[in-house]
């Protein structure tokens, strides 16, 4: 079993930026794919991002790419989303997952899943 604990939300102005960490304990993140998901109210679930077990190759959904940045340290059982230039329509819930492959997309492909941090983003 891996547990996952997100931290780092808030309110931040449009414009803005954060850092979200999400820690993991039970088992070695390294041997996981590691996703970021976010949900807003009335939304369904979204992809975000997602990294390799090594790092070595990240992935963004459109609506993120160029402002956000995945990375991990393996050494910490640690996997990061920094924020930047956010927009109000960036507000959600952010939930990290790790699972078998990069490639995945879908939430019902990841194994494992934190409780979120909420990020809230004022115009």
């Amino acid at each position: 079993q891996v547990q996952l604990v997100e931290s780092g939300g808030g309110l931040v102005q449009a414009g803005g930026s954060l850092r979200l960490s999400c820690a993991a304990s039970g088992r070695t993140l390294s041997n996981y794919a590691m996703g970021w998901f976010r949900q807003a109210p009335g939304k369904e679930r979204e992809f975000v991002s997602t990294i390799t077990w090594s790092g070595g190759r990240t992935y963004y959904a459109d609506s993120v790419k160029g402002r956000f940045t995945i990375s991990r340290d393996n050494a910490k059982n640690t996997v990061y989303l920094q924020m930047s230039s956010l927009k109000p329509e960036d507000t959600a819930v952010y939930v990290c997952a790790a699972g078998s492959s990069f490639y995945n997309r879908r939430s019902s492909e990841f194994d494992y899943w934190g409780q979120g941090t909420q990020v809230t983003v004022s115009s």
